[in-house]
């Protein structure tokens, strides 16, 4: 098959991670209209979030270790119909708890079946360029909060939010289901190619190894505590923009601006990784998420918003496909779908306290302060273990 087409599937990447996160992510705009009109607490709603990471996490992984076994067509195609069908369920659901269930449960196990597998699908693909494929693939889903949450507000604003969340399921199906036919495995490499590829340091390891060994230690406690800085300040962001008096279209906006920023900031990293090193650039992302959730306790008006917007959508969104391009280094092409699946389980762990952490924080006192001040602490102690990552493996040539 024609290398060419590898561009085929960074771009159903993108399209599946963009339908899969932004309808999941959508739950931040529905958060207010459905309390408003069903008397759920902010807390219960959130919950619901907090179950989609809980599932997600332990969906990366058992979809991580299926697509390694039987491709991540099949995967993909599970999940996109299970997406479809998780939203339409819970936009009918009568009771906080079918709710909870329904989107908490069904839509991370749904969401979880595109990232880890289409990752490792993508690295797959290719051996130069890698942290840009990567970043373009995972840039999907900073393009969401440009497409699908602006989209639920509208539809929220000319219906209700039962109509906007059941007919965003009907659209996740009508996106995903023709972008599974393009999914397809990567040629296998001739044998003169093989002998000279460049090889992993734990291309050899049995999974259980993989997962006991310092290098994924280090991996999954840094990608934990970042997702765990940045979950509740993306997912209130919304609420507590017009908490400060920002209008609500205008703080949707700003979770756009995020969004966009997001996919410049993909782009701008995967670069600067595959020039400078992984490592340093990671380090330096978790360092600047940091300092800018911090800021934001100093902010109320819209035009500040929208500057730490591009600046925390950045490296937020910069650095989360790192992860999977020092997996991949560390680890080799043939256990990563397990490997990173692992590896997004924990990253999902950790995504699943912001957003129950801010109701808990909001329904106690009425403010945001306390999330953002416990979310810079988490981000400045994930900057610190990534200090800790080994050494990149050197690239070693076979000898026949």
């Amino acid at each position: 098959m024609n290398l060419s087409y590898r561009w085929v599937i960074v771009a159903a990447g993108a399209l599946m991670s963009c339908v899969a996160i932004g309808t999941m992510f959508s739950l931040a705009i529905f958060l207010e209209p459905m309390a408003i009109d069903t008397n759920w607490s902010r807390a219960g709603i959130s919950s619901a979030m907090t179950l989609n990471f809980l599932v997600m996490g332990l969906g990366g992984f058992a979809w991580g270790a299926l697509s390694d076994r039987f491709g991540a067509r099949i995967v993909v195609a599970i999940g996109a119909v299970l997406l479809g069908l998780a939203l339409v369920v819970a936009s009918r659901a009568g009771s906080l708890l079918t709710f909870q269930i329904s989107y908490g449960v069904l839509v991370g196990l749904a969401a979880s079946a595109f990232f880890a597998p289409m990752i490792a699908l993508t690295t797959g693909w290719f051996d130069t360029n890698r942290g840009l494929a990567v970043s373009l693939v995972s840039a999907g889903m900073g393009v969401a909060p440009m497409t699908i949450s602006p989209f639920a507000r509208w539809l929220i604003s000319a219906y209700e939010w039962r109509t906007a969340m059941f007919d965003i399921g009907i659209m996740a199906w009508v996106l995903l289901l023709p972008a599974v036919l393009l999914v397809r495995q990567p040629p296998k490499p001739a044998v003169a190619d093989a002998a000279s590829a460049p090889v992993a340091e734990g291309a050899g390891m049995s999974v259980g190894q993989a997962l006991r060994s310092p290098q994924f230690i280090v991996l999954g406690l840094t990608f934990f505590a970042c997702c765990a800085a940045h979950s509740g300040p993306i997912f209130h962001m919304v609420s507590y923009a017009m908490l400060c008096g920002v209008a609500p279209m205008a703080a949707v906006s700003i979770y756009s601006v995020e969004g966009l920023a997001g996919l410049g900031g993909r782009l701008l990293y995967g670069v600067l990784a595959d020039r400078l090193g992984v490592k340093p650039v990671l380090i330096a992302g978790l360092a600047i998420q940091a300092v800018v959730i911090a800021a934001y306790l100093s902010i109320s008006q819209l035009d500040q918003f929208y500057m730490l917007a591009v600046i925390f959508g950045a490296t937020y969104g910069g650095v989360m496909p790192l992860y999977a391009v020092l997996a991949r280094e560390y680890f080799g092409q043939r256990i990563l779908g397990t490997v990173f699946g692992a590896a997004t389980m924990l990253s999902s762990l950790g995504m699943a306290l912001g957003p129950l952490a801010g109701g808990m924080v909001f329904d106690a006192y009425a403010s945001y302060h306390w999330l953002f001040i416990g979310s810079a602490l988490i981000g400045l102690g994930a900057a610190g273990i990534a200090i800790a990552f080994p050494p990149l493996p050197r690239r070693q040539l076979q000898v026949a």
